[in-house]
């Protein structure tokens, strides 16, 4: 097994590029534990896979958007964290394979969180024994974007979150990111990211893409994880500022020394254990 392998971002690697994460999966993640359900299903016409460590009825449930740049990752890149994120919590864990871009653009991905959701508040949730009353979004990198902005269109249809847990997110356009490409993730990537989902063109000041215009008040309550050595370390950050100055309550923590994205790959940092337990210790006390 081998850890993910860098190469240019292109449209032409772009299909290797999805291979090579979703090969490094084992090696980076690992395979998760054993739990006692885990089963695909259609929520709203959007394929996600469904996690519970319990067979009590009306579950809490985490909407879970994976991270990839929004052009690659999927339910099976990020299976190990889910099931991890279901077995510590006691809440169960919906993962949606949300719409890919640069083939589907904004706002496909963020749609398809949303029909989720509406998924999740419907009766086809309560088939699954899942509380239609308490649910949590949350996502890494590109899928924290997807998340925040979740949250903001839900506080805007009347529905009230439990919580919304951001790591490592995406959150401003700008594209002003500091020199710390050695690190990981690089400011060209970055800029190849937004340019596959929001294509040059499109207005990328509306908050579904730029969640700092936003009217924050009202959101859910949020836990912010960054990474030191993250080029969006400082967009979190600010976000998380921004939550807070808007009367959201927030709990931010910047993990030193860290790169974008540890918490996924619980096989290689001792560091994502840590967060895992700030995360799961969120749910349980949302």
């Amino acid at each position: 097994m081998q850890v993910q392998q860098r190469v240019p971002l292109t449209r032409a690697t772009l299909p290797a590029v999805r291979l090579s994460m979703l090969e490094a999966t084992p090696a980076e993640v690992g395979d998760g534990p054993e739990i006692r359900s885990v089963v695909d299903v259609d929520a709203g016409g959007v394929p996600a896979r469904l996690y519970r460590d319990d067979d009590h009825d009306a579950m809490p449930v985490v909407l879970f958007a994976h991270g990839g740049g929004w052009v690659m990752g999927g339910v099976d890149t990020h299976d190990g964290l889910c099931r991890q994120v279901a077995a510590a919590s006691g809440w169960a864990v919906l993962s949606v394979d949300y719409r890919l871009a640069p083939e589907h653009p904004y706002p496909a991905a963020v749609d398809d969180m949303a029909r989720a959701l509406a998924w999740l508040r419907g009766p086809g949730a309560a088939r699954h024994g899942l509380d239609a009353g308490r649910i949590v979004v949350a996502g890494d990198s590109a899928g924290g974007h997807l998340a925040a902005v979740t949250a903001r269109r839900a506080r805007d249809e009347g529905f009230r979150l439990a919580g919304q847990l951001l790591v490592c997110p995406v959150i401003d356009p700008a594209a002003d990111y500091p020199a710390l490409d050695e690190y990981g993730l690089d400011r060209e990537e970055m800029r190849f990211f937004w340019d596959a989902y929001a294509p040059p063109g499109v207005d990328r000041t509306q908050p579904d893409l730029d969640p700092l215009r936003a009217d924050l008040a009202g959101l859910a309550p949020a836990v912010v994880i960054t990474a030191e050595l993250d080029v969006l370390c400082a967009e979190g950050e600010r976000y998380a500022a921004a939550l807070l100055a808007a009367g959201v309550p927030v709990t931010a923590t910047r993990y030193q020394g860290l790169i974008h994205n540890f918490p996924r790959k619980l096989a290689l940092f001792d560091a994502a254990h840590l967060a895992l337990a700030q995360m799961t210790a969120a749910l349980r006390r949302w």
